[in-house]
């Protein structure tokens, strides 16, 4: 009687194991489930535009403002250079890591390597005061003409270096695309906003000076961000966005001499695209 009930008890032991084993897990959870913990880096490229600018120079015998002037970006097009080890700096490109905080949001840090050039064949309108010797030649009625390169070069084209922080929030949309198994792919939405420090090489000529074009701490920016991540295979993506702000460079460089110096503030809008990698740590 003792055996039959031992052989009975381990008989619904093992039920019960089958039970919990056949009940346990059927539909495991996805790694792109959650992101909190998870690191993540991109490298990417970016086409910029600017609004007109009031740029302002001052020195010991000058102090100018050359009003409304236009500026464009300096783009490369798809180049080996932005995966060339040695040359990657050379074109416009954006460098970005970042860490969840939680599923949704998450704190990053990168740099956002634009170039600003101010359109050298321009008449814009100027005020202020600047050597004589350029009225009747590049000055005539309040206007400069820019085109010689004799009066007036600037550029921040190694470059507009935008060195911030952001903080962002990420929504899965896959099911609106019908994907079900976010594992392979995922799509999501991502939105964020920022802010940092202008760290320009700024490459100027003013008044036949000596060229200048050394980094400088010149000022501060903030931005706004939205854009779509497409993941693979839980670890790689692509990712697009539209980032807007304003930057303000109030001790901009222009020579070697601290005396010379410029300011000016303007908006931005950047397109960008970039490839990285998401990890948990």
């Amino acid at each position: 009687m003792l055996l039959k009930l031992r052989i009975l008890f381990i008989l619904f032991l093992g039920v019960l194991t089958t039970n919990s084993f056949a009940q346990e897990n059927p539909n495991p959870e996805k790694y792109t489930a959650h992101n909190k913990g998870k690191f993540y880096f991109f490298w990417g490229g970016n086409r910029d535009n600017y609004t007109k600018s009031d740029i302002h120079f001052k020195g010991n015998d000058y102090d100018f403002t050359i009003e409304n002037a236009v500026a464009h970006d300096k783009p490369m097009g798809w180049h080996v250079n932005y995966v060339n080890p040695t040359t990657m700096t050379i074109p416009q490109t954006n460098f970005r890591m970042g860490y969840f905080i939680n599923d949704h949001y998450n704190i990053s840090v990168g740099v956002d390597h634009m170039k600003y050039v101010m359109q050298q064949n321009q008449i814009a309108k100027i005020n202020g005061t600047y050597p004589s010797r350029y009225l009747g030649n590049q000055i005539n009625n309040g206007q400069v003409d820019l085109s010689d390169e004799t009066f007036l070069t600037f550029e921040h084209t190694d470059g507009l270096n935008y060195v911030n922080t952001e903080i962002s929030r990420v929504d899965d949309i896959s099911k609106i695309f019908g994907i079900t198994n976010t594992d392979k792919v995922q799509i999501n939405l991502t939105e964020g906003a920022g802010g940092g420090v202008l760290y320009p090489k700024t490459n100027a000529k003013v008044l036949e000076k000596d060229r200048h074009d050394d980094f400088h701490v010149s000022g501060y920016g903030v931005a706004a961000k939205v854009g779509i991540n497409f993941t693979f295979f839980k670890h790689y993506f692509i990712q697009g966005e539209l980032k807007g702000g304003y930057i303000n460079m109030n001790d901009i460089r222009t020579s070697a001499s601290s005396d010379d110096t410029a300011s000016q503030h303007f908006m931005f809008l950047q397109r960008i695209i970039s490839f990285g990698g998401i990890f948990r740590l």
